[in-house]
């Protein structure tokens, strides 16, 4: 099976798979005049940093196409649960430089972008 599942479809194994746990404060979070700080929780989210070194044309439009839509369900292996996840993410700045563009070797350095938890 395949690290990702992406609106249920496979995805080719990433090269590097990232993944973070933001927290997110309450808008009244802050330091005091005390100086103690006042994080106020009020929820997490995930961040995950994805990565694909030296892929084909054809793969990065694969996986540009399939994270494409304004949001997305993606199932992977969750660091914190330990267990495999399917959570609703949207997706940050997309990047795909070109390494090597011939008549035979059409080749990308890598695709990147990060995943971030609706």
């Amino acid at each position: 099976m395949a690290i990702l599942l992406v609106d249920g479809k496979e995805i080719k194994d990433p090269s590097a798979f990232t993944w973070g746990l933001q927290d997110i404060s309450d808008s009244a979070a802050g330091r005091t005049q005390d100086i103690l700080m006042h994080k106020n929780r009020i929820g997490q989210k995930r961040k995950i940093s994805l990565v694909w070194n030296g892929p084909r044309p054809k793969e990065v439009s694969e996986i540009l196409q399939a994270f494409n839509p304004e949001y997305v369900s993606v199932t992977y292996p969750d660091a914190m649960s330990g267990k495999n996840e399917t959570r609703t993410f949207y997706v940050g700045d997309r990047t795909a430089p070109m390494k090597t563009w011939t008549i035979n070797n059409k080749l990308y350095t890598q695709v990147a972008f990060e995943i971030i938890e609706r």
